[in-house]
């Protein structure tokens, strides 16, 4: 009979301890739960200059924050072949298979990890940085991703009219673009005129301009430029 009893306590025992492991996994990942946080307005930049697309985790249903520090933040671009813009992880930036053209451009503040800021630093904004950006927090017992759209716009793009020697000078001119465009200057029937361009690289952006000189203006004189599969003009 007491060996009955004993046996009976420890299946017991077993079961109350089998509970208590289940409701602590169950407690930790409810706990653990987290929601991925941006802004849901499009975040506008020009080329050249740098940007933040903001991005925070915090508590699920709560607006308390949760640290980062430990977790895995990963910045992606589903439009692109290589989509990997920015990967945190292990304490540490991890990449290696960085798309190419964001190497040396991008950057999360590991400072503000322990706040919840995941947020991405973009620098030397491109045009072709335009695009739809994918913040991914990773944990041991949950994931939760947003995404959030960058436009990105030439720096300027303006014509200036000068008269001098009887003569009028036509300059086009724009900064901050990528890959090289080019400028062309035409007449309102669309043909191409002759003119004096220029292309500067700035860092790895570029600057165009492009002169015609006239005797009269007494048309309509149109300023194109083309750059990949934008067309801008004036």
């Amino acid at each position: 009979m007491f060996c009955v009893c004993v046996c009976r306590l420890y299946v017991v025992c077993m079961l109350c301890v089998c509970l208590l492991k289940v409701l602590l996994v169950l407690f930790t990942e409810f706990k653990g739960k987290f929601e991925v946080v941006v802004p849901e307005v499009p975040v506008f930049s020009v080329s050249g200059s740098d940007v933040v697309l903001s991005c925070s985790v915090r508590e699920e249903f709560s607006p308390n924050i949760i640290s980062a520090v430990d977790m895995n933040v990963t910045w992606s671009r589903s439009d692109l072949k290589d989509s990997l813009v920015h990967l945190y992880g292990n304490h540490k930036d991890l990449n290696t298979d960085q798309n190419p053209s964001y190497r040396g451009r991008t950057a999360v503040f590991k400072e503000e990890l322990k706040n919840g800021d995941v947020s991405l630093k973009l620098s030397n904004v491109r045009i072709t940085d335009e695009g739809e950006y994918t913040c991914r927090v990773d944990s041991k017992f949950w994931e939760d991703s947003k995404t959030i759209k960058l436009s990105v716009e030439g720096k300027y793009f303006m014509i200036t009219v000068k008269y001098e020697s009887g003569k009028f000078s036509l300059l086009c001119e724009s900064k901050g673009w990528r890959p090289e465009p080019e400028l062309q200057w035409r007449n309102s029937k669309g043909v191409n005129l002759t003119a004096e361009t220029e292309t500067q690289p700035v860092a790895d952006l570029f600057n165009v301009k492009s002169r015609i000189t006239l005797l009269l203006i007494n048309i309509l004189m149109t300023c194109k430029l083309f750059a990949s599969d934008w067309l801008t003009a004036l």
